[in-house]
Order: C-alpha cells, then structure tokens, then sequence
C-alpha cells in the first residue's frame, strides 16, 4: 500500500452483494452509518447463477427486504424476479456498492479498525460484514473423471442435453428440477441417488411430478448408489446389486455447494471441529469469535447450507447494525 493511496474508511464494510448483504447495507444507511458493499460478482451473483428456469420455495413477500414490496406474477417467484426486485431495491436506497471486486484479505490495524484488501483497492473499516453465502465453490464426488469437461457442478439450461444421456446425480430441489426439465426437452436421463428415496426437502409441488416419472420408466433412478467413475462416452455407477455401466454424455454432478471456508479461517474466524464446520459467531449479535467481524446470511449455517435462507436471516442484519450502534454509545 502506497502511502499516497487515498484510503477510504467506512463504519462498516461488507462483504457480499445478496440479498442479505442488501439487507444490511440498507440499514445501515438507515441508522446513518458509512457503509460499503463489496462483491466479486454481479449484483446477487448467487441467485444470477441459479437455473434460469428457478421458482422459489418462498413467496414473494418472505423474500422483501428494506419495507420494498416484491410483486410476483406467480404464487412463488422466479429467478427473473428475483433479479428484477433485488436490482430495483439497490436503486431505490442507492446503495453504495462496488461490483467484480473481490475481498483478498481483511486484516486488523487497531481495537476499532480493519483494513480490507481487494483485486482493485484498499478500505479502511470499523466493522466488516461477511455474507459471502455459499453458492462459489461446490461439494465435489472426488472421484476419477471428475474434472472432464462433461462434468457439470452448475446447472442452468435443460437445451443444452437435449437428446443427450444425462445423469443427474443428487435428490435435491436442484437434482429434481434439472431431471424434469431435462427431460422434457428430449434428454434420456438417469438419476444417482445414494439415499434410499427422493429427499425429503424437495418441494412438495415437485415431489409427485418426479414420482410419477420415475414410477413409469421415463426416468431411470439408481437409490442407495453412488457414481464410481466418469469416462468419455460411459459412467460407472455402483448399485447395492453391484456395478452398472451406462452410456452418458454429461453428468450433472447438483452434490451441493459450501461456504467458503478457506476465506472464513484467513480472516480469523473459528470453525467447529466436526464436519458441519459452523462458523463462530454469537447468535444475539452475529459478531464473530473477532469482534468487529459479523456473519450474516447462509454462511452462519456451514456445510449445513439448508439451516438459513433470505427469508429467516433478513433479521441479522438488524442484530449487526443495532450491535454495531450500541458500541458506539458506549
């Protein structure tokens, strides 16, 4: 760092430009805090990399954030909506936001003050905000052929397998969508499966369609199995009857996604010994085990990634902010 850089400071810097980072941003703007949002992605770059055919579980209004009324054509919203609403929200409160810029290292210089690191600059901060989410960095099989370039972690579009065999590997809401809609359009889809049935989380309006389709042949399940190795033209599956080798063109590989952990421990904060890895924060507060550093959002939840969704984490960032206020006064 030059000792001529003009450095910014803020009262609070944060970390993420989703919905929840929106959330916070938007209070602290309302509590008359300095604030920034920075995010290495577009504007809510997680739900602008969900499947383009997405419709939420929740209903619009337990998706509001900032008192803005979400408006759907639909009894559950889609992605499309979600990205129109999220993106006037940000234009309504005019929130101060740097877009593709990603936080490399958060470092503190005294009790009440950090200095963050970016691809583009450097910011000086009281607090530091990280909802950062979980949706950048998949839960990979770790199996051979994994990295071939027919390996999807990411599902957006059913054209792109039309007339193509497709497996799916999952019993997720995501697993189950890409499956329908692929086959829909044409692909021969077969499902892997290392439970015993569909997951139980799956939407309630989704689950018989996926039933149905299964029951009747029109797509093929492996249960209690698990993909063993990926090839060019072939995959094979080890089933409780022994191993079964299929022909296959692309493998959806929709095995989950988490938070970004490495990040997580670079900035200090602590991380349970089991394999759920919850991040340490205090649940009345949202501070991490480093005071001034708040979580919000999904990342509180771990590899636990179903535990926080928009709809029951909109209010840390009341908790943050009102922490962040009552600090000051003291």
């Amino acid at each position: 760092m030059k000792a001529t850089e003009n450095i910014e400071h803020y009262n609070l810097v944060i970390i993420g430009a989703g919905p929840i980072g929106l959330a916070c941003a938007i209070k602290a703007k309302e509590a008359g805090l300095s604030y920034l949002i920075v995010e290495k992605g577009c504007l809510v770059n997680s739900l602008y990399n969900y499947p383009q055919n997405m419709t939420f579980f929740s209903t619009s209004e337990k998706l509001e954030i900032g008192g803005v009324p979400f408006v759907s054509n639909n009894p559950k919203p889609t992605r499309a909506e979600a990205l129109e609403y999220y993106r006037r929200v940000a234009n309504k409160f005019e929130l101060k936001i740097h877009l593709f810029e990603e936080v490399l290292a958060v470092n503190k210089i005294a009790a009440h003050s950090f200095n963050i690191q970016t691809t583009k600059r450097h910011y000086t901060s009281e607090n530091v905000v990280v909802a950062t989410g979980f949706y950048d960095i998949p839960a990979l099989l770790n199996i051979p052929g994994e990295n071939l370039p027919k390996v999807m972690h990411y599902y957006k579009d059913p054209h792109f397998y039309a007339m193509q065999n497709l497996v799916v590997i999952g019993a997720s809401n995501s697993s189950v969508d890409a499956a329908l809609e692929c086959y829909r359009k044409g692909a021969n889809v077969t499902m892997v499966v290392r439970g015993a049935e569909i997951g139980q989380r799956v939407k309630y309006w989704v689950r018989p369609d996926i039933e149905n389709r299964i029951a009747e042949g029109s797509i093929k399940v492996y249960f209690n199995s698990h993909l063993k190795a990926i090839e060019a033209q072939k995959v094979v599956i080890d089933t409780p009857e022994g191993e079964v080798i299929i022909a296959n063109d692309f493998v959806l590989a929709l095995t989950g996604y988490q938070p970004d952990f490495s990040f997580l421990e670079k900035i200090g904060i602590q991380l349970s010994d089991d394999d759920k890895r919850y991040p340490q924060h205090q649940t009345a507060t949202m501070q991490s085990n480093q005071e001034g550093i708040y979580l919000a959002g999904v990342v509180c939840g771990g590899m636990d990634t179903h535990l926080w969704f928009i709809e029951n984490s909109r209010i840390h960032a009341d908790f943050i902010v009102a922490d962040i206020l009552r600090k000051q006064e003291m």
